[in-house]
């Protein structure tokens, strides 16, 4: 029961919340082992949180998931976890995650309240809405991106992320999420609208002009923030803007992942196991940590 438990939480889409190290990074904050406590505080609160509401999806989609070929293998979907199990363990992760917030920092606090609130509103009524349903993910994102400068308030009150490093960060999550919706819909073909309502509403040729639109506003919006004012003055130069090519790489890839190989329903998996995309993330880190430290 234990393992069907630990995989109802799913860690392995916890890659999300590495978000929780961007106010960290950005504000110059790695050589700094009080913030680095801080990062990593705030990214295990958001790790419980993400936790509890995949248990809240998936006690609410069992009836949908049994219909799904790879989502009614899911243990509550398969009967291998008890409801009551995954009903305290939701409560329990949700409980202990909210105070661990307030703790650390009041903001933070109320950074982890509205991420909850938005996820159980998802789960509850915005996953039926075409549009809002991904939108409402990429917020999920930027709350994220939020709460990773928040949670150093208390010991770094200046830390701040560019507001066009958020909308770059909104943009990226919707872009990811489309792609997921797109794999979705190629994937159950006429079963798409018997598995959620809001699948029948976003036909391939849909799916794809919107993928277009958020990818060039990815980009864009990247690529402003390095040259941004408040950037290049945190920085101490423009140095930042040779970080593009990594993200238009990292982008044009996974696009490339969706459209040539079939890939998209899972991008925490996709940004870990296709190599080139790993190797390319761990160069944009490597490159971006060197200019704004050194």
């Amino acid at each position: 029961m234990f393992r069907n438990l630990i995989l109802t939480i799913r860690p392995d889409q916890w890659t999300k919340n590495l978000v929780l190290f961007a106010g960290l990074l950005f504000a110059g904050g790695m050589g700094d082992g009080e913030l680095t406590l801080l990062a990593v505080s705030g990214f295990v609160v958001f790790c419980m949180l993400s936790g509890a509401t995949y248990l809240l999806n998936d006690l609410i989609d069992m009836p949908r998931d049994r219909l799904h070929p790879e989502k009614r293998l899911r243990p509550l979907a398969a009967g291998d976890l008890p409801i009551g199990v995954a009903v305290a363990t939701a409560v329990v992760l949700a409980g202990a995650g909210v105070s661990w917030a307030y703790s650390l920092h009041a903001s933070f606090g109320h950074v982890a309240v509205a991420y909850l609130a938005l996820n159980v509103i998802y789960s509850l009524a915005l996953r039926k809405m075409v549009i809002l349903d991904v939108m409402a993910i990429s917020i999920g994102f930027v709350l994220r991106a939020v709460g990773s400068v928040e949670v150093l308030r208390g010991t770094a009150p200046e830390t701040e992320l560019s507001p066009w490093l958020l909308v770059c960060t909104f943009f990226l999550a919707l872009f990811l999420g489309l792609g997921k919706r797109r794999h979705e819909v190629r994937l159950l073909g006429d079963d798409a609208r018997r598995h959620r309502s809001t699948l029948g509403h976003y036909p391939p040729e849909l799916v794809d002009a919107l993928i277009g639109v958020v990818t060039a506003s990815t980009v864009v919006s990247y690529a402003i923030y390095t040259i941004w004012p408040g950037t290049v003055e945190k920085v101490g130069g423009p140095e930042l803007v040779y970080t593009v090519p990594f993200v238009v790489y990292g982008v044009l890839r996974y696009l490339y992942l969706m459209f040539a190989a079939g890939g998209g329903g899972k991008p925490s998996k996709a940004l870990v196991s296709d190599t080139p995309l790993a190797v390319n993330i761990v160069l944009w880190i490597v490159v971006a940590a060197a200019i704004i430290y050194f």
